[in-house]
Protein backbone atom coordinates (compact mmCIF):
# COMPACT_ATOMS: atom_id res chain seq x y z
CA UNK A 1 0.00 0.00 0.00
CA UNK A 2 1.57 3.29 -1.03
CA UNK A 3 -0.06 5.38 1.68
CA UNK A 4 -2.20 5.04 4.81
CA UNK A 5 -4.40 7.13 7.02
CA UNK A 6 -2.36 7.40 10.20
CA UNK A 7 -3.74 7.58 13.74
CA UNK A 8 -1.31 8.51 16.49
CA UNK A 9 -0.72 6.75 19.80
CA UNK A 10 -3.06 9.24 21.50
CA UNK A 11 -5.94 8.35 19.10
CA UNK A 12 -5.74 11.60 17.15
CA UNK A 13 -5.81 11.68 13.36
CA UNK A 14 -2.46 12.56 11.80
CA UNK A 15 -3.65 12.32 8.22
CA UNK A 16 -2.81 10.49 5.02
CA UNK A 17 0.92 9.82 4.79
CA UNK A 18 3.24 7.62 2.79
CA UNK A 19 3.62 4.14 4.25
CA UNK A 20 7.40 4.49 4.88
CA UNK A 21 6.73 7.74 6.74
CA UNK A 22 4.11 6.01 8.90
CA UNK A 23 6.60 3.22 9.73
CA UNK A 24 9.27 5.73 10.62
CA UNK A 25 6.80 7.64 12.82
CA UNK A 26 6.05 4.45 14.79
CA UNK A 27 9.72 3.40 15.06
CA UNK A 28 10.72 6.79 16.45
CA UNK A 29 8.34 6.19 19.35
CA UNK A 30 9.37 2.55 19.81
CA UNK A 31 5.85 1.45 18.92
CA UNK A 32 4.18 -0.65 16.22
CA UNK A 33 2.25 0.36 13.13
CA UNK A 34 -0.97 -1.70 13.13
CA UNK A 35 -3.53 -1.82 10.34
CA UNK A 36 -6.95 -1.45 12.03
CA UNK A 37 -9.22 -0.81 9.02
CA UNK A 38 -7.86 -2.65 5.96
CA UNK A 39 -11.02 -2.13 3.87
CA UNK A 40 -10.86 1.66 4.13
CA UNK A 41 -9.43 3.69 1.26
CA UNK A 42 -6.68 4.36 2.11
CA UNK A 43 -6.30 1.77 4.89
CA UNK A 44 -6.24 3.06 8.43
CA UNK A 45 -3.14 2.33 10.53
CA UNK A 46 -2.61 3.15 14.16
CA UNK A 47 0.55 3.61 16.17
CA UNK A 48 0.43 1.55 19.36
CA UNK A 49 2.01 -1.14 21.50
CA UNK A 50 0.88 -4.24 19.62
CA UNK A 51 1.36 -6.73 22.49
CA UNK A 52 -0.68 -4.50 24.81
CA UNK A 53 -3.30 -4.05 22.09
CA UNK A 54 -3.66 -7.83 21.60
CA UNK A 55 -3.97 -8.35 25.35
CA UNK A 56 -6.72 -5.72 25.64
CA UNK A 57 -8.60 -7.20 22.70
CA UNK A 58 -8.44 -10.68 24.24
CA UNK A 59 -9.76 -9.33 27.54
CA UNK A 60 -12.66 -7.60 25.79
CA UNK A 61 -13.59 -10.77 23.94
CA UNK A 62 -13.42 -12.78 27.15
CA UNK A 63 -15.70 -10.31 28.94
CA UNK A 64 -18.14 -10.34 26.02
CA UNK A 65 -18.36 -14.13 26.08
CA UNK A 66 -18.85 -14.09 29.83
CA UNK A 67 -21.82 -11.73 29.62
CA UNK A 68 -23.30 -13.28 26.51
CA UNK A 69 -26.44 -15.26 27.28
CA UNK A 70 -27.23 -18.18 25.04
CA UNK A 71 -30.97 -18.44 24.57
CA UNK A 72 -32.37 -21.76 23.41
CA UNK A 73 -35.89 -22.20 22.02
CA UNK A 74 -37.85 -25.11 23.44
CA UNK A 75 -41.26 -26.34 22.27
CA UNK A 76 -44.16 -27.73 24.29
CA UNK A 77 -47.29 -29.07 22.59
CA UNK A 78 -50.81 -28.94 24.03
CA UNK A 79 -54.12 -30.33 22.85
CA UNK A 80 -57.24 -28.14 22.96
CA UNK A 81 -59.00 -30.74 25.15
CA UNK A 82 -56.08 -31.30 27.50
CA UNK A 83 -56.86 -32.79 30.91
CA UNK A 84 -56.11 -30.78 34.02
CA UNK A 85 -53.37 -33.14 35.17
CA UNK A 86 -51.63 -33.01 31.78
CA UNK A 87 -51.92 -29.23 31.74
CA UNK A 88 -50.21 -29.00 35.13
CA UNK A 89 -47.43 -31.34 33.98
CA UNK A 90 -46.74 -29.43 30.78
CA UNK A 91 -46.92 -26.11 32.61
CA UNK A 92 -44.20 -27.44 34.91
CA UNK A 93 -42.01 -28.19 31.88
CA UNK A 94 -42.53 -24.66 30.55
CA UNK A 95 -41.67 -23.22 33.97
CA UNK A 96 -38.46 -25.25 34.12
CA UNK A 97 -37.38 -24.07 30.66
CA UNK A 98 -38.06 -20.44 31.57
CA UNK A 99 -36.08 -20.71 34.81
CA UNK A 100 -33.17 -21.98 32.69
CA UNK A 101 -33.55 -18.75 30.67
CA UNK A 102 -34.80 -20.52 27.55
CA UNK A 103 -37.55 -19.30 25.27
CA UNK A 104 -40.57 -21.57 24.89
CA UNK A 105 -42.69 -22.05 21.80
CA UNK A 106 -46.09 -23.27 22.97
CA UNK A 107 -48.08 -25.08 20.27
CA UNK A 108 -51.75 -26.07 20.32
CA UNK A 109 -52.38 -28.97 17.93
CA UNK A 110 -55.89 -29.22 16.47
CA UNK A 111 -57.25 -32.41 14.97
CA UNK A 112 -60.31 -32.93 12.81
CA UNK A 113 -63.17 -30.59 13.64
CA UNK A 114 -61.24 -29.10 16.58
CA UNK A 115 -59.77 -26.58 14.17
CA UNK A 116 -63.20 -24.91 13.93
CA UNK A 117 -62.90 -23.86 17.59
CA UNK A 118 -59.69 -21.81 17.77
CA UNK A 119 -61.01 -20.01 20.85
CA UNK A 120 -60.22 -23.12 22.90
CA UNK A 121 -56.57 -22.85 21.94
CA UNK A 122 -56.49 -19.14 22.74
CA UNK A 123 -58.06 -19.86 26.13
CA UNK A 124 -55.33 -22.38 27.02
CA UNK A 125 -52.50 -20.12 25.85
CA UNK A 126 -53.89 -17.10 27.69
CA UNK A 127 -54.29 -19.18 30.84
CA UNK A 128 -50.70 -20.42 30.58
CA UNK A 129 -49.34 -16.89 30.10
CA UNK A 130 -51.34 -15.73 33.12
CA UNK A 131 -50.22 -18.65 35.30
CA UNK A 132 -46.56 -17.95 34.46
CA UNK A 133 -46.82 -14.18 34.64
CA UNK A 134 -43.83 -13.76 36.98
CA UNK A 135 -41.59 -16.01 34.91
CA UNK A 136 -42.54 -15.19 31.34
CA UNK A 137 -43.19 -12.39 28.91
CA UNK A 138 -45.30 -13.00 25.82
CA UNK A 139 -43.03 -12.27 22.87
CA UNK A 140 -45.56 -13.44 20.29
CA UNK A 141 -49.30 -13.51 20.85
CA UNK A 142 -51.23 -16.64 19.78
CA UNK A 143 -51.35 -16.98 16.00
CA UNK A 144 -52.89 -19.80 14.01
CA UNK A 145 -51.10 -21.48 11.13
CA UNK A 146 -53.19 -24.25 9.60
CA UNK A 147 -53.95 -26.83 12.30
CA UNK A 148 -51.46 -25.37 14.77
CA UNK A 149 -51.66 -22.33 17.01
CA UNK A 150 -48.43 -21.01 18.53
CA UNK A 151 -47.35 -18.53 21.16
CA UNK A 152 -43.78 -17.58 22.06
CA UNK A 153 -42.80 -17.04 25.70
CA UNK A 154 -39.51 -15.59 26.84
CA UNK A 155 -37.96 -15.41 30.33
CA UNK A 156 -38.97 -12.32 32.29
CA UNK A 157 -36.50 -9.62 33.34
CA UNK A 158 -36.57 -11.00 36.88
CA UNK A 159 -35.52 -14.44 35.61
CA UNK A 160 -32.75 -13.03 33.41
CA UNK A 161 -31.47 -10.87 36.26
CA UNK A 162 -31.60 -13.77 38.70
CA UNK A 163 -33.72 -11.83 41.21
CA UNK A 164 -36.85 -13.97 41.09
CA UNK A 165 -35.49 -16.71 43.39
CA UNK A 166 -34.30 -14.07 45.86
CA UNK A 167 -37.75 -12.48 45.96
CA UNK A 168 -39.41 -15.86 46.50
CA UNK A 169 -36.97 -16.69 49.31
CA UNK A 170 -37.70 -13.37 51.00
CA UNK A 171 -41.44 -13.99 50.78
CA UNK A 172 -41.09 -17.49 52.23
CA UNK A 173 -39.32 -16.15 55.32
CA UNK A 174 -42.10 -13.70 56.14
CA UNK A 175 -44.27 -16.40 57.75
CA UNK A 176 -41.57 -18.49 59.42
CA UNK A 177 -41.84 -19.63 63.04
CA UNK A 178 -39.49 -18.10 65.66
CA UNK A 179 -35.87 -19.05 65.19
CA UNK A 180 -35.65 -21.15 68.32
CA UNK A 181 -38.60 -23.21 67.18
CA UNK A 182 -40.42 -22.74 70.46
CA UNK A 183 -44.18 -22.78 70.13
CA UNK A 184 -46.06 -19.63 70.95
CA UNK A 185 -46.99 -19.36 74.61
CA UNK A 186 -50.54 -20.30 75.29
CA UNK A 187 -52.87 -18.01 77.12
CA UNK A 188 -53.07 -18.85 80.81
CA UNK A 189 -55.99 -21.07 81.65
CA UNK A 190 -58.80 -19.42 83.52
CA UNK A 191 -58.57 -20.10 87.20
CA UNK A 192 -61.12 -22.48 88.63
CA UNK A 193 -63.79 -20.69 90.66
CA UNK A 194 -63.20 -20.67 94.38
CA UNK A 195 -64.80 -23.54 96.20
CA UNK A 196 -68.16 -22.64 97.55
CA UNK A 197 -68.15 -21.86 101.23
CA UNK A 198 -69.16 -24.83 103.30
CA UNK A 199 -72.67 -24.56 104.54
CA UNK A 200 -72.99 -24.41 108.33
CA UNK A 201 -73.82 -27.72 109.92
CA UNK A 202 -77.36 -28.17 111.09
CA UNK A 203 -77.65 -27.98 114.88
CA UNK A 204 -77.66 -31.39 116.54
CA UNK A 205 -80.76 -32.47 118.38
CA UNK A 206 -80.49 -32.42 122.19
CA UNK A 207 -79.85 -35.76 123.69
CA UNK A 208 -82.81 -37.32 125.40
CA UNK A 209 -82.83 -36.73 129.12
Amino acid sequence: MPEVRLVGEDGKQIGVVKTPEALAYAQERDLDLVEVAPDARPPVCRVLDYSKYKYEQAQKQKAARKHQQQINVREIKFRPKIAEHDYATKKGHVERFLRHKDKVKVTIMFRGREVTHPERGVMILDRLADDLGELAVVEQRPIQDGRNMTMMLGPSKAVLAGTLDEDEAAQSTDGEAPANGAPAAEAPAAEAPAAAAAEPEAPKADDAA
